[in-house]
This record gives C-alpha cells, sequence and structure tokens, in this order.
C-alpha cells in the first residue's frame, strides 16, 4: 500500500510540473489583442476634462418626483430587467459548476443484495453481499482545461452583470423619453385648448361685427375655418397621449393605464458646457462596451479550452469500503484500490484541430465586434454632444420667436381694433404665435431628450467596477454560499 501511494504521489507531483511548465499563453498565443487606438479626446479639437456629466445622478438633472418614481418602479417590474437578472443568476451557478469541476469529487454507495436459485432438487441456495463504499476521483488538469472553462464561465457571468447594466441605463433612458414626450404632448394640448377658447371668442366677435354691418361675412368664415382647424388637432393629440401612456404602462410592467406625471417645465436651465470626461473612463463606464469585453475575454477561454481538448486527460480515483456476505461480519472484508486513467485522443480526422481553428476565429469575431463598440460608442457622445448644442441653441430662438409672435399679436390686435388693418392681418398674427409656441413646447422636449441622450451615451447612473472587484465580489458570493451550504 505504501508503494502505491508514493507511486501515486509521484504521478501528482510530475502532473503539477507539466502544469506549471505548460503555463496559459501557449493556448492563446493565436488571440491577437484589440487593434484599435483610442484617441486623446472624445470631441476631436476640444481638450479633456476630467469632470462629467455621467458622474451626476438622475436627481441632479431632473428634479421631478414622479418621474423618480416612475423609473423606481420600472426597475422593479419591467420584465425584460427581471429577465436579466434571472440570466446573471442561471450564469453565476453556471459558473458554480465549472468552478467545481477543478476539485475531487467524493462519491458514496451502500449496497445489500441477496439472491436465491436452487440447481435440480437440492434445496434453494441464498447468496447475500452487504458493501458500502466510498470513492475519489480527480481529473488532473494537465492542460489547464477546466481552469480555461473556469475561466469562460466567470467571463460570461461577469458579461451578463454588464448587461444588466446596461438594460437598466437603457430602461432609464427609455422612461425618461417616454415620460417628456408625455408631458410635452400634455402641453401641446393645453396650447390648443387655451388657443381654442382664444379662436371661439373671434368667431363671436366676428359674428357680433358681421351681424352689426361692421364687416362683411369674409372675416367671420374666416374665424370659423381657424376655430375648425384648430379643434382638428385635438383628436390627434389626445390619441398619441392615451398611446405614449401606454407605452409607459408597457415599460412599467402594468397593464395599459393613466400615468401620474407633472406639467413640463420649461424653466429648466442646463449648463452651456457638457463636460463628457476622458476616454478611459468612458471605456470604462459604459456596461455595454464592458460586457463586450468579458464576451471577449470569454471567446480567449473558449480558444484555451478548445486547444486543451487535443491532448491527454488525467484521472486519478480511489475506492475504498467493506464487503460481507453477511451483516455480522460485514465490517470484516475491507478492501481499497486506487485507479489512474488517461484518455487521449488518437485520430479523429482533424475534428479537435479543425475546432481549435474555429474558436480562433469565433475569438478574432468577439473582437472586431468589440473594436466596432468602441467606435459606436464614441460617435454616439459626439452624437449627443452634437444633438445637445443644436437643441439648447433652438430653444433660445424659439423663445426669442415666441415672445417676438405675441408681441406682433398685441400690436394687430390693437391696429385692427383701430381699423389700420383687415381681419386677416390678426389671423395671421395669432396662427404665427400658436405655431411659435407648439415650437417652443418641442424644442423645450428636445431639449430634456438630447440630455438624456448624452447621458446614456456616457454610460451616466452607475458606477461600474473593475473587473478585480467584480471577480472579487463574485468570489466572495461563492465563499458566503459554501458556508451555507447553498
Amino acid at each position: 500500500m505504501r508503494h502505491t501511494i508514493r507511486h501515486i504521489s509521484t504521478v501528482l507531483a510530475l502532473a503539477a510540473a507539466i502544469v506549471l511548465l505548460q503555463g496559459c499563453g501557449a493556448a492563446v498565443r493565436k488571440c491577437v489583442d484589440p487593434q484599435i487606438e483610442i484617441p486623446q479626446t472624445i470631441i476631436p479639437g476640444e481638450e479633456a476634462d476630467s469632470l462629467c456629466l455621467a458622474d451626476l445622478e438622475w436627481a441632479e438633472i431632473f428634479s421631478d418626483p414622479l418621474l423618480k418614481d416612475l423609473i423606481g418602479k420600472t426597475l422593479e417590474h419591467n420584465r425584460d430587467m427581471l429577465t436579466a437578472s434571472a440570466r446573471v443568476r442561471e450564469l453565476e451557478r453556471l459558473h458554480r459548476v465549472a468552478r467545481a469541476e477543478q476539485f475531487p469529487s467524493f462519491r458514496a454507495r451502500a449496497n445489500m443484495e441477496q439472491e436465491n436459485y436452487q440447481y435440480t432438487d437440492a434445496d434453494p441456495v441464498k447468496d447475500n453481499e452487504f458493501g458500502l463504499k466510498a470513492a475519489v476521483s480527480w481529473e488532473i488538469d494537465i492542460f489547464g482545461r477546466l481552469r480555461w472553462a473556469n475561466r469562460a464561465a466567470m467571463a460570461e457571468y461577469l458579461s451578463s452583470i454588464e448587461s444588466q447594466r446596461a438594460m437598466q441605463m437603457t430602461l432609464v433612458a427609455a422612461v425618461a423619453t417616454a415620460y417628456f414626450e408625455l408631458t410635452a404632448l400634455d402641453n401641446e394640448l393645453d396650447i390648443v385648448l387655451r388657443t381654442l377658447d382664444t379662436r371661439r371668442e373671434s368667431v363671436r366677435q366676428a359674428k357680433l361685427r358681421f351681424d352689426g354691418g361692421l364687416t362683411t361675412e369674409i372675416p367671420y368664415q374666416q374665424a370659423q375655418v381657424e376655430y375648425a382647424s384648430t379643434a382638428s388637432l385635438v383628436p390627434d393629440l389626445q390619441r398619441d397621449i392615451a398611446l405614449k401612456e401606454h407605452e409607459i404602462s408597457l415599460l412599467a410592467g402594468e397593464f395599459p393605464s393613466t400615468v401620474e406625471r407633472s406639467l413640463l417645465n420649461t424653466h429648466d436651465q442646463f449648463p452651456d458646457l457638457m463636460h463628457v470626461g476622458v476616454p478611459s473612463d468612458l471605456l470604462q463606464r459604459r456596461p455595454d462596451l464592458m460586457a463586450a469585453k468579458q464576451d471577449l475575454k470569454a471567446a480567449m477561454s473558449e480558444v484555451g479550452v478548445a486547444w486543451a481538448e487535443r491532448f491527454p486527460r488525467l484521472e486519478i480515483s480511489l475506492a475504498a469500503g467493506v464487503e460481507n456476505n453477511t451483516f455480522t461480519h460485514f465490517f470484516t472484508g475491507p478492501f481499497w484500490y486506487p485507479i489512474m486513467s488517461l484518455t487521449s485522443p488518437l485520430f479523429a480526422f482533424g475534428k479537435n484541430r479543425a475546432n481549435y481553428q474555429a474558436s480562433i476565429e469565433a475569438y478574432n469575431q468577439e473582437r472586431y465586434q468589440y473594436e466596432q463598440k468602441i467606435l459606436e460608442v464614441f460617435k454616439e457622445v459626439n452624437d449627443a454632444v452634437t444633438s445637445y448644442r443644436s437643441a439648447r441653441e433652438k430653444v433660445t430662438l424659439m423663445g426669442n420667436l415666441k415672445d417676438a409672435s405675441r408681441k406682433y399679436v398685441e400690436l394687430a390686435l390693437f391696429q385692427y381694433q383701430n381699423g389700420y388693418i383687415s381681419y386677416i392681418d390678426v389671423l395671421d398674427a395669432q396662427r404665427s404665435y400658436f405655431n411659435s409656441e407648439i415650437d417652443y413646447s418641442n424644442s423645450v422636449r428636445d431639449e430634456f431628450l438630447a440630455i438624456i441622450d448624452l447621458y446614456k451615451a456616457l454610460g451616466g447612473g452607475w458606477s461600474v467596477p473593475s473587473d478585480e472587484d467584480a471577480e472579487a465580489s463574485a468570489d466572495t458570493a461563492k465563499t458566503a454560499s459554501k458556508k451555507t451550504g447553498k
């Protein structure tokens, strides 16, 4: 027995030496790192600034408590978000499975058998067997197949966490966008209804003038046309409001219902300069980009698995127990035996080599997708900055237009009442003011939407931990689970 144990120890020491000499580099030496040079600044021609809009919380940008409540409800009940959370839990368990494959497995078996047989006319013979056996088996991971599989499972788990954060960021932006679109529709309907009251009064006064013989019928008919034209806008706006409420209800994981909201705040002031931070922070802040990075690591680990599949597997087992044909002498028949098996692929018509080469090409696909994602992220930020600056400038211009149109209406009414201009001029002035109010409301809405897009493009709202922090958190969770027996 001592000789056998000494022999097994020698084999284990030799296997450990092979593992140390082999290393992990050979398996993935054909995996090329991403070939993309990150620019010094996010916005071309502008100096890098460590300050970033994404460092602010949503509450520091939008103070509407109803919006914050709606976002919280959405993150809690949205089915896509719940699906992403379940996916994270699934991959966390699968990583436990891959991690456990690296360690010995223990099994136990108890058996009791009785065979009755009879030959010709002889008395029946009973053959009893009682046994208790315990066994341990361990695959010596010489070429790193199990280690690479564990790394792949860990990367997939971390990718699911980042994907969940990306889903959260997308949902918050979607809810905020729909919310401000809804409040803008409310504001537009309010403008239309107020204008409709003005048009109704204009029709009444035009009829009085016509009935009194002060004017012809033309001004009266013109007033009716303007009233009917304005009234025709109401059904479409009411429909759009209802559809937008249905959209928000779906995002919040509810059946269609009325959405509680505030009035569109046209007086919120945003800074002239939006700080976008530095490229290195952007790459760490965007969860979708971090997910793509983890997918790249998983693909590299799969290359390692495919490489190791081309080489032998060594498994060592040891079984021991007791066995006897009578229960009273159960412990008088002990036994034990070691087993060492070496399984090696011999000839598979190039299947294993082709699988290894295919895994390298799969890695290259993930690498190209990761590089493309980096380019898309920088484009999204630049687009969002351009859109925000344009929207902010348009708000100022539309505000000036609205003020000028209001003064135009006041002057037109004064001159019409004193007989200097015709009623058509008054209607033109009122129409211009009505359009300017709608345009100003839409420009304010667009400014809100632009800052939402910029905040999302910068990965704002949640700090993304580094790979090391995430892996440490995952290992801590696994240790706690093992202590609790889960």
